[in-house]
């Protein structure tokens, strides 16, 4: 059996993450949705929260799971049989990007990764932008699944 990893770190999940992870769930019999460290930056949202959030946007999807990737990814996909990396890309750079990530992965021993491209609908969606609504008290409601939404604000008030 095959096993498609989505990694990220989700900070936080947006729709066009889900979109995503609905697709490959329909490609793929095993989903585990790998939620890394960014080494270069800090998250907005702890592990839990972030963990929490993809939790609740996932739950009717069955064949999905939700682990914490702490380390190398391809560390993390080689514990697995038949890994394949499961990427998004939103455009011509995200594409390029995806592609220097493949061979760095591929030297690192994860035989495939998967690049689907983002639906027209999403392809401006980044959680880069997200995390500054959220820093603005903006609404998330176009950008972010709604079970992540109540996450995220439930974080927010319990924060104050």
């Amino acid at each position: 059996m095959v096993t498609a990893i989505i990694s990220g770190t989700f900070d936080p999940i947006t729709v066009g993450h889900l979109d995503i992870i609905n697709r490959a769930s329909k490609m793929f019999n095993r989903i585990i949705i790998a939620v890394s460290t960014n080494t270069k930056k800090e998250n907005l949202l702890p592990d839990e929260v972030r963990i929490d959030a993809i939790r609740a946007s996932v739950s009717d999807i069955p064949n999905v799971e939700i682990q914490l990737c702490q380390g190398l990814l391809a560390e993390f996909c080689n514990r697995y049989e038949n890994p394949v990396l499961v990427r998004g890309a939103r455009s011509g750079s995200d594409f390029d990007y995806e592609r220097s990530l493949f061979i760095i992965n591929k030297d690192l021993g994860v035989p495939e990764t998967v690049i689907l491209p983002a639906e027209s609908g999403f392809d401006h969606i980044s959680s880069t932008y997200v995390r500054e609504l959220i820093k603005f008290g903006k609404s998330l409601e176009s950008v972010v699944p709604q079970g992540a939404i109540e996450v995220i604000t439930n974080w927010q008030s319990n924060k104050q």
